[in-house]
């Protein structure tokens, strides 16, 4: 068998960091070496491959489309590196190193602030980076091996994935208190007016989870402008614009400080489930299902 030349960890690490920073000199300097030096290494590997990874015709970096595939394999690649590494130490721990965890921004703001100061406490040798982007987006970023594990709602369509459902996080009606738009005490979907609940634009799973387990049927009493995040919702509830379905560990949250907005949770049958997710066979499970208990116990 004739010998292939393989590409080099060095190589690979700096051709993510260029994926990652769509910049030569941003990209060399946070990868600790001089841009010559990152740009020669980056020719090397366009040489190894036989490939064109990067389009440099352009002002601005372009990773071409086989580019794009190499830097997903490429990160892949390094992470079993890594695990090889920790392997072969014997000694790894759980929950310690690097963690990149994904949140969805409809969890992030009222779970984190409770659990990380009391998980930094428990395991301080774990480093924690935190992605928050909707649903969709980092799904697709952990497939591309950018995130090792999720905190989402579900469900959620996803393909070679391991999930743990965590808790349910029941809903609660949001109004702004004095509001003639509802009684909360004797709330019915059927008495709310035309165009009277307010929701988060498409995209968002909240949006999808709050018209499934609130039982929205009616379109006609959604307003067609929606918001674009958490706060823009609030805000407009507090501005007496409508009403709408926040969860419940929104409750008390920095979120609502200074609002007239007021939650009263509905019927048990209408929550959402937070959970864990991870890419299917992940060498980390015990670890994930480690911090999921976490997270259920210190919510």
């Amino acid at each position: 068998m004739i010998p292939v030349k393989l590409p080099s960890t060095k190589q690979l690490r700096y051709f993510v960091a260029l994926a990652e920073h769509g910049h030569f000199g941003r990209a060399a300097e946070a990868s600790f070496v001089s841009q010559s030096a990152f740009s020669n290494a980056i020719r090397e590997l366009e040489t190894l491959l036989d490939a064109q990874l990067v389009d440099r015709t352009n002002r601005n970096v372009t990773i071409t489309a086989i580019g794009q595939q190499v830097a997903t394999q490429a990160r892949l690649c390094l992470q079993d590196i890594q695990a090889l590494v920790e392997l072969a130490g014997g000694q790894h721990k759980p929950l310690t190193g690097e963690l990149r965890l994904g949140v969805i921004p409809t969890i992030a703001p009222f779970m984190l602030p409770k659990v990380l100061p009391k998980l930094r406490r428990a395991y301080p040798d774990l480093t924690l980076y935190l992605v928050e982007e909707q649903t969709q987006r980092i799904v697709e970023r952990m497939m591309d091996g950018e995130i090792d594990l999720l905190l989402l709602a579900l469900p959620w369509p996803m393909r070679g994935v391991d999930e743990l459902p965590l808790f349910k996080d029941r809903f609660c009606l949001a109004w702004r208190e004095g509001t003639e738009r509802v009684d909360p005490e004797h709330y019915r979907f059927s008495r709310l007016d035309a165009d009277s609940v307010l929701l988060l634009e498409d995209g968002h799973c909240l949006r999808d989870h709050a018209l499934a387990a609130c039982k929205i049927r009616n379109t006609q009493k959604i307003r067609s402008f929606a918001a674009s995040s958490l706060l823009t919702l609030v805000e407009m509830v507090d501005a007496d614009l409508g009403i709408s379905f926040l969860p419940e560990m929104a409750m008390g949250s920095a979120l609502l400080k200074n609002t007239r907005v007021r939650l009263k949770p509905l019927d048990k049958s209408s929550y959402r489930t937070v959970g864990l997710a991870w890419r299917k066979g992940s060498r980390r499970t015990e670890e994930f299902e480690l911090l999921g208990r976490f997270f259920t116990e210190n919510r």
